[in-house]
């Protein structure tokens, strides 16, 4: 179940909301209703996996409370290291056994046919939460959760357990124990879903299909440059508007129940350097790795060589991370390679000329767009056929890539406006507006009101009938 289903839309979130609705006035009650939804809403994709989200729930729960309960500094680090790396063993061996074991029959020849390891729907970004809810009990920084079905409602809260954003515990505690639902987070909450899904609907879904159509095997044998450049364009816009369209109805569902998520994303794609772009994009995973893997490896406090290492090992993981293949290995560490460069031979923060500021950020926006061919394919072979043909082997431009250009003349410029925050700066310069003259106040209070309902039956509209509907991050 996805949230830009037709299903989920009209049937399972109606149900959810008056069962809310029901149970108004009592957090606890709306508590139950929400994890009661949440293992439905997670069982649909598996029922046996959901057995694998209890278990490691009641990992971290029990892992918690001995932490709490244990004074001695040796059976405490004894008693986080277990817990972390039961927690490790398990997502690694539903994400990488099988790619493993793989390398390995293929590495010494052996006649062995690799395990079939299904991988739990959203099994990296709940173990992510769950392992800083754990550490964060042991470093005192929150205390344990005494009631286990109320640390599993935060692990399984289907708004973002799935695909993210990935949401600490001491961001939500206090909210899920007491927490009041205002007419403006119904509000907010709505227009934030209503935006997410017209991401999705509007734009990442076409974005997706030509993609698809333009790199593919069969298209690469052939393709003039023009083609794979407009491929890569298309999965560049599909990425971002798919993922930043998951992480909007997330927190948007999130706030319509009074829940309030970090934001994951902040216009990547205005980026003025590569460092930027990461300050920007999937936010919450990039500051996961920060605090639980960066700093605790010493950072930037123990000379360059060292903090050369905590880069490589913390990129290096952020590539496994996305999942289990070559290239995003290989991606990672191409991240990794571009910000050691940044970090100490370029540093574009000591650039004062505004034409060099200018080209040092479509020199960023190309790194980006490489690194999202990197990342599109898991067969490296045709990363190399599409890297060829990127460069003229089949020509630089042909009638099929006119075609598509023409084909798509409105909706290539659409697309890159909807990454781009257009939306934000109307809104601010209609409120300068507003402010100059009040009496265009309500205007905007009818726009406000009318513009989620336009664009979720918009939405709606171009979702029926779409067989194309997948959300990208559900793979990691």
């Amino acid at each position: 179940m996805v949230f830009s289903s037709l299903f989920f839309i009209a049937f399972f979130l109606v149900l959810c909301a008056g069962a809310l609705f029901l149970a108004r006035g009592s957090v606890k009650k709306q508590n139950i209703v929400l994890l009661g939804f949440s293992l439905v809403f997670y069982a649909w994709g598996g029922p046996l996996f959901l057995l694998l989200l209890v278990g490691m729930t009641f990992i971290s729960y029990l892992g918690a409370r001995l932490l709490e309960g244990v004074t001695d500094k040796f059976f405490r680090k004894l008693t986080l290291f277990m817990t972390v790396s039961l927690m490790l063993l398990l997502l690694g061996f539903f994400k990488y056994a099988g790619w493993m074991a793989t390398n390995i029959i293929t590495l010494f020849g052996l006649d062995l046919t690799p395990p079939k390891i299904l991988l739990p729907i959203g099994i990296s970004f709940y173990t992510f939460q769950l392992l800083s809810y754990v550490v964060d009990v042991y470093r005192e920084q929150v205390a344990s959760q005494k009631k286990f079905w109320m640390l599993l409602l935060y692990a399984s809260l289907f708004h973002q357990c799935i695909a993210g954003p990935i949401v600490r515990y001491s961001d939500v505690e206090a909210q899920l124990a007491d927490r009041t639902i205002t007419k403006e987070d119904l509000s907010a909450g709505i227009s934030r879903f209503a935006v997410g899904l017209a991401k999705k609907a509007l734009f990442a879904n076409l974005c997706g299909e030509l993609a698809d159509s333009l790199l593919s095997a069969s298209s690469l044998a052939s393709a003039s440059g023009g083609s794979v450049f407009l491929g890569g364009l298309f999965y560049m816009f599909q990425i971002y508007l798919d993922f930043s369209a998951y992480s909007d109805m997330a927190i948007g569902m999130g706030r319509a129940c009074g829940l309030r998520y970090v934001e994951n994303f902040n216009y990547p794609y205005m980026a003025s350097s590569v460092t930027d772009f990461w300050r920007r994009w999937h936010i919450s995973l990039s500051t996961f790795f920060r605090d639980y893997v960066y700093i605790p490896l010493g950072g930037n406090r123990k000379g360059k060589g060292r903090q050369i290492f905590n880069l490589f090992v913390v990129w290096a993981l952020t590539g496994l991370w996305h999942g289990a293949a070559w290239n995003y290995l290989f991606w990672g560490l191409y991240y990794f390679a571009f910000l050691v460069l940044e970090k100490f031979v370029i540093r574009p923060e000591r650039f004062q000329n505004a034409a060099l500021k200018l080209l040092y950020r479509v020199g960023v926006l190309a790194v980006v767009y490489f690194g999202w061919l990197l990342f599109y394919f898991e067969d490296l072979s045709l990363l190399g056929l599409a890297l060829r043909d990127l460069f003229g082997a089949h020509g630089l431009w042909d009638f099929a890539a006119t075609l598509t250009l023409k084909n798509n003349l409105f909706f290539l410029p659409a697309a890159a406006i909807a990454c781009l925050p257009v939306v934000p700066i109307c809104k601010k310069l209609w409120n300068r507006l507003v402010a100059k003259l009040p009496i265009l106040s309500p205007v905007g209070e009818v726009a406000d009101m009318v513009a989620p309902l336009f664009l979720l039956v918009l939405s709606v509209i171009f979702l029926v009938g779409n067989t194309y509907n997948p959300f990208l991050y559900f793979q990691f």
